[in-house]
């Protein structure tokens, strides 16, 4: 075979270890409740466009996943409209957010008092974007 016509795989992915049916309620990393995946939307109203918007993102087109909710304050409005970690952001305000650079959903985010996010708890696309980080660091490191 030519080495032009070589293509590198990913690593292999593990699937996670087998639950047993009886330990499924009670075990953390099962959930029966498909409710908690659907997308929602929520809206988050801000006085100004310098308050705080009460969560911090990752991710990005640039890092190839993506925009995620990587931390969300506490007691902010962000907080009691039940957004939490491993939230992806689908769009904000009509305007799609799963094909989008970090720097241009920063931008959008801030530049809204009114801001109406289509969102969906995605916790494996979440550590994801952690391995990504990794992957490339470890590439820098031997490069």
């Amino acid at each position: 075979m030519e080495p032009s016509s070589m293509v590198e795989l990913p690593a292999y992915e593990f699937p996670p270890p087998f639950v047993p049916k009886n330990e499924r309620p009670h075990h953390p990393d099962y959930n029966n409740d498909l409710q908690l995946f659907l997308v929602r939307t929520v809206t988050l109203i801000r006085a100004k466009v310098s308050d705080a918007l009460g969560f911090n993102i990752r991710g990005g087109k640039e890092h190839f996943c993506g925009i995620f909710l990587s931390k969300v304050m506490p007691n902010t409005e962000a907080e009691r409209l039940g957004l939490r970690e491993a939230d992806q952001i689908i769009s904000v305000n009509g305007t799609n957010f799963e094909d989008i650079e970090h720097a241009k959903a920063v931008q959008i985010l801030k530049s809204n008092t009114e801001i109406v996010m289509q969102l969906r708890y995605f916790p494996y696309g979440y550590k994801k974007t952690y391995e990504k980080v990794q992957n490339a660091n470890m590439g820098r490191a031997s490069s």
